[in-house]
This record gives structure tokens, C-alpha cells and sequence, in this order.
């Protein structure tokens, strides 16, 4: 708790503050971290390997088959979501299960299945972009600040 909150908390109130941070159990960030990396890094392999298929079966070339590469990633994220399977997955991974594309997928397949019994406009559609609509945002925002820093420093486009 920052210190500016605790000068107005009372005297019992900051001694149980106190308690409570020594009774905290210790996250253990180093496990913590070499999951994300590995699950991150898995996630992204098969991503590659999905784009290699695309690229060496499919006829694509490597621009094009980005796109395709990333709506398989977006079906298998949220079939494993609704199989139950992605949020095991990320309980284990942590911060390494929110690879923007899956953990995207899977932010937006949880909150309409969470949704489902409210019906399908009102439910499904109205509430699907309640988690991810900061996503949205905040990735437009930056996008556009982007967009114009380019600009200010490349203006031969």
C-alpha cells in the first residue's frame, strides 16, 4: 500500500497493513518468468509453424500468410477456451498465455461464454467486448500515436 494511503488509515489499521504484508506468501518471479518465456515462445513456434504450412502447402508467400497464420492462431485459441483447456494453460503460463493473438482470442471467447445465458445480442454480443474493449482502444490509441511519430520523422510518405 502506497504511503500516502497509509497515513490515513487509523493505528490499528496500519498494524494489520503490516501484519498482512509479512503473512503475504513470496511470489516466485524467476519460476514466474521462465514460464511466460516458455509458453510464450511455444505459442509462437506453433505460430510459425502454422505460417511455414501456409507458406510451403498453401501457396502463400511469407507477407501473405500472416493473415491466415493469425485466424488459425484466433480458432485454436478459442476452441481451446471453450474446451476449457486455455485457462488451465494460463493458470500454468501466466503472462506467457497473453501472446496479444491468443490471449486476444481468449479474452473475447471467455467473456461471451460468460455472458451466453443473458442471449445472444444482449449476452454474447453486448458483453464480449467488456474485457477487451480497453484492448481495442488502447491499441488504436497507440496505433495512431505511432502512425503520426512515423510521419513527423519520415514525411517523404
Amino acid at each position: 500500500m502506497p504511503n500516502n494511503r497509509m497515513k490515513n488509515l487509523t493505528p490499528v489499521q496500519q498494524e494489520y497493513q503490516e501484519l498482512a504484508k509479512q503473512e503475504e506468501p513470496k511470489r516466485p518471479l524467476f519460476r514466474n518468468s521462465i514460464r511466460a518465456f516458455l509458453a510464450g515462445g511455444v505459442i509462437c513456434l506453433i505460430g510459425q509453424g502454422i505460417q511455414e504450412a501456409f507458406i510451403r502447402w498453401g501457396g502463400f508467400d511469407q507477407k501473405s500468410a500472416g493473415n491466415p497464420t493469425v485466424a488459425v492462431l484466433i480458432i485454436i485459441a478459442t476452441i481451446l477456451t471453450i474446451l476449457g483447456v486455455y485457462d488451465k494453460i494460463a493458470q500454468w503460463a501466466g503472462a506467457g498465455s497473453t501472446v496479444p493473438v491468443t490471449g486476444f482470442a481468449n479474452t473475447m471467447a471467455s467473456s461471451a461464454l460468460e455472458h451466453k445465458s443473458e442471449g445472444m445480442v444482449l449476452g454474447v454480443g453486448a458483453r464480449m467486448f467488456e474485457l477487451a474493449g480497453p484492448v481495442i482502444v488502447f491499441g488504436t490509441v497507440s496505433a495512431f500515436a505511432v502512425g503520426i511519430l512515423h510521419w513527423l520523422f519520415n514525411p517523404t510518405i
